[in-house]
């Protein structure tokens, strides 16, 4: 691996900055104009960056043009967003202009209560357009090179040629699926969505969705709630590396059918999967290069108690039940939106951050979970079946 050059031309970095992995996302400081350091998720999902809350101490000013409906994956309705053309975006000593920020009238995501971190929005793909962008998850790490020269595959790398549509990033991976049919299918690169992958399945040559699975909430969109199936593959490939019996979701088409009808995009890798390699992303030369790191080989996770949290007020160590997944665990068990948890296996939630705990949510036991909640100031305990269904 060269961490500090360009691949085969040796070519020294232009920058290189750190960042913060929080759950699976990449999390950035960036400068808009003469703002405060604003933490963004990378979200090679979207276009633009987006701001979706701002908190004491952040200090921005934009000059807005008009108000923008983006439109996204979920069911509901567009969500409005004041719109601000010719910003200058800072990182590092990376300056990128003149770009078009949005700032969302109502701030759906809550990302600073759902993640545990303070963050203020996402930079979409107007990150990747003037530089050569490698994303060294090991040593959490963001580097820039110059685009002008060719990339040469570096060693150890698998290179996957890119199509570009809407400004996003598409690659095509081979998906064995259960009954040991192979495909071929065309896939959105997605750092902002915190998950394996999803696939349309309503279209027709797409992939099968297997007999075994379960129901739940995939993610939140741009506009609204994503639910579907969740179930295992045999196989997905990126190129030269191949990873085993993967758990990716498939979801329902009303969720999904606004974006992908006119397109030819089978799904979307999300950033679960992206963070299992190190990359470099060629967006003007149209192509990708990925290597398997240390997470590579980590075991495929779900939400096995079907219990969605968040923090009750931003960054205090006070979770509750924000979502029940229909017909899970925890719903079977009796736990309801606005609960209050308290302990968990016999530890107070207090002493967890919100990540341990999805953690323990995520980990399959033969013995049931212990949870205690607090409901209309009583407490009430449960014992949630952790048995893993896929």
């Amino acid at each position: 691996m060269l961490p500090n050059l360009y691949a085969g031309n040796r070519q020294k970095s232009i920058e290189s900055i750190p960042f913060e992995l929080v759950g699976s996302y990449v999390v950035i400081k960036v400068k808009i104009n003469d703002s405060s350091p604003l933490n963004l998720i990378l979200d090679s999902g979207i276009r633009n960056t987006i701001i979706t809350e701002l908190m004491e101490g952040d200090k921005i000013s934009l000059n807005y043009s008009d108000v923008k409906e983006l439109m996204g994956l979920g069911i509901g309705t567009h969500l409005g967003a004041l719109t601000s053309n010719f910003n200058t975006l800072k990182i590092g000593k990376i300056i990128i202009q003149p770009k078009t920020v949005y700032v969302l009238q109502e701030d759906i995501f809550e990302l600073s209560k759902h993640s545990g971190s303070k963050i203020n929005g996402l930079i979409g793909v107007d990150f990747f357009e003037d530089y050569v962008v490698e994303i060294d998850y090991s040593a959490h790490r963001i580097r820039f090179f110059d685009n002008h020269k060719v990339l040469k595959c570096p060693n150890g790398y698998s290179e996957i040629p890119m199509t570009i549509e809407g400004q996003k990033m598409f690659i095509q991976l081979s998906v064995l699926e259960t009954d040991s049919t192979c495909k071929n299918v065309n896939m959105l690169i997605d750092t902002g969505a915190e998950l394996n992958a999803w696939f349309q399945s309503f279209k027709k040559g797409s992939v099968r969705v297997p007999d075994k699975g379960i129901r739940g909430t995939i993610g939140q969109g741009l506009n609204g709630e994503i639910v579907g199936k969740f179930g295992r593959l045999t196989q997905i490939c990126f190129g030269d590396f191949c990873l085993s019996d993967p758990i990716v979701s498939f979801p329902d088409s009303a969720c999904i059918d606004e974006i992908v009808k006119n397109s030819d995009r089978d799904g979307t890798i999300g950033s679960q999967l992206i963070s299992r390699f190190n990359l470099f992303i060629d967006y003007y030369h149209k192509q990708l290069y990925l290597k398997p790191n240390g997470n590579f080989k980590n075991r495929f996770k779900y939400n096995i108690a079907g219990i969605e949290i968040s923090q009750i007020i931003s960054f205090y160590p006070q979770v509750e039940v924000w979502l029940i997944w229909e017909n899970s665990p925890a719903a079977n068990a009796g736990v309801k939106v606005g609960d209050q948890i308290i302990e968990i296996n016999g530890k107070k939630a207090f002493q967890l951050d919100i990540n341990e705990i999805k953690y323990i949510f995520e980990t399959p036991s033969n013995n049931p979970l212990h949870l205690v909640v607090l409901r209309d100031e009583k407490e009430i305990s449960f014992k949630i079946d952790m048995k893993n269904q896929l």
